[in-house]
């Protein structure tokens, strides 16, 4: 009788090891590239045959004088926010306070100087061409050289940001990619679209344009430019989309380097739940404190994901609300910018706004919303990635087969191990740790993110 039930429970056993593996063989097998059209038209419907008009033409970001003299008037208007709660900072979101600081700053000392301001955002080029029926903005930075010296190599990078970033961000991080320096044989010619839909850059007029979407449009940008083989680098939108690049055009891109890489492919999502039970088996104890699990993740979620909610579900409501609403602009966007920068700052007065930035460069990058009217049609990429997520699931199972380089900022919301990225990242290269800086290292910290950048390029050796 119990060599029966041996020979039951082995057999019972066999039958779980072979279910087990078989799943394992699909959830970690590799998807297959979605059938995307690369020349989709994403413009306003024409009458005619589309012709795209393939011309690289400088772009003049200057504003009308009376786009500024119409924002003064709308920011003297009387503040009516309600005041705070007693002895809260920011963790009912923008202090009114706070608010009432920003708004007089703006008005009595930023939009007085605007003439600087704007040279300032003039100070690098900027260029404009047609990519599949949208006009899309980007800043073009061509490397120096040093002379007497040994020429630098010169690698493309394709830069990105993401939400509610803008290429301002990128202003102390670009002259870092294209100026020589000792920690580097390399030199960087950087191209930094704004993301479509986002400041000078059209949005689509059809709806399923998710990042996959987006990513055709960057890699035909750089096509355009003339950059077969490049780069990419970015954040938040400007990590998804990059990673979408990378796994879409492996024939395009030499490298990936991203301060926030993820893996979304149903092998990551399981390994990141065990990785919250078993945390060992996942995580370097050194740098554990950087991987909170899954409670960690699910209460940052429900306090810091409402916005993300709205946008994918609701954005023309939410952007409705803000257009020729300069006050309730900047609320919502630098909100961002105290929490994402250090959740530790929700309880401050000031939401430490001004701990890692000037009010100057908080307010460049709300101008560019503002200016170019684009709060609403850049949150929808938050929806137009659920209705095109069924490309996202599949490109989220491709694996990225250049060479990568995942790094971390230690007040960034959440972090993702080095084994639970592996089947999404089989050439993973660099990885590393900082114990400062948060969700917008460009902006925050470039020097470091310059330091890690390079570090990685040095390591995958692209000669």
């Amino acid at each position: 009788m119990a060599n029966i039930w041996a020979r039951i429970l082995v057999g019972a056993l066999t039958i779980l090891v072979a279910v087990g593996y078989k799943n394992y063989r699909d959830l970690s097998a590799p998807g297959k590239r979605p059938d995307l059209d690369n020349n989709a038209y994403w413009g306003p419907t024409l009458k005619e045959p589309y012709r795209e008009n393939k011309a690289i033409l400088p772009f003049d970001i200057s504003v009308k004088p009376e786009v500024i003299e119409d924002l003064i008037g709308q920011l003297s208007r009387p503040l009516k926010a309600q005041a705070p709660l007693e002895g809260v900072g920011f963790q009912y979101g923008f202090n009114a306070n706070e608010l009432a600081k920003v708004v007089k700053y703006w008005r009595d000392t930023y939009l007085p100087k605007w003439s600087e301001r704007e040279q300032y955002l003039k100070k690098l080029d900027h260029y404009q061409t047609e990519i599949q029926g949208l006009k899309i903005h980007f800043i073009h930075a061509k490397p120096s050289q040093v002379k007497g010296q040994k020429p630098k190599k010169v690698l493309p990078l394709l830069l990105m940001h993401g939400w509610p970033g803008t290429v301002r961000e990128f202003y102390d991080f670009i002259p870092l990619l294209t100026t020589p320096s000792d920690k580097s044989d390399y030199v960087f010619e950087v191209i930094a679209p704004s993301l479509p839909g986002y400041g000078w850059s059209q949005g689509s007029s059809k709806t399923g344009f998710g990042v996959a979407q987006v990513a055709v449009v960057m890699r035909n940008l750089m096509l355009r430019v003339g950059f077969n083989k490049f780069l990419v680098q970015g954040g938040d939108w400007g990590s998804i989309i990059g990673s979408n690049v990378a796994s879409l055009f492996p024939e395009n891109v030499l490298g990936y380097h991203s301060n926030m890489c993820g893996n979304n492919s149903p092998m990551g999502q399981l390994k990141m739940v065990l990785a919250s039970f078993f945390p060992s088996w996942f995580v370097d104890s050194e740098y554990a404190d950087f991987y909170k699990g899954l409670g960690h993740l699910f209460s940052t979620i429900m306090e810091e994901m409402g916005y993300a909610h709205i946008q994918a579900s609701k954005p023309d409501t939410i952007g409705n609300a803000l257009i020729d609403n300069p006050t309730g602009l900047a609320s919502y966007i630098l909100e961002k910018f105290s929490t994402w920068t250090n959740t530790a700052f929700r309880s401050l007065p000031d939401g430490g706004l001004t701990k890692r930035f000037t009010y100057d460069q908080l307010l460049d990058n709300v101008m560019i919303y503002y200016v170019t009217n684009s709060i609403t049609t850049s949150m929808r990429l938050y929806s137009e990635s659920m209705v095109a997520s069924q490309f996202a699931l599949a490109v989220d199972s491709l694996p990225i087969k250049a060479k990568a380089g995942c790094t971390r900022f230690a007040h960034e919301i959440t972090h993702v191990s080095d084994s639970v990225l592996a089947n999404k990242f089989p050439n993973l290269v660099h990885s590393s740790h900082h114990r400062d800086g948060g969700h917008f290292p460009a902006f925050e910290l470039p020097q470091q993110l310059y330091d890690d950048f390079v570090s990685f390029v040095q390591k995958a050796n692209f000669s």
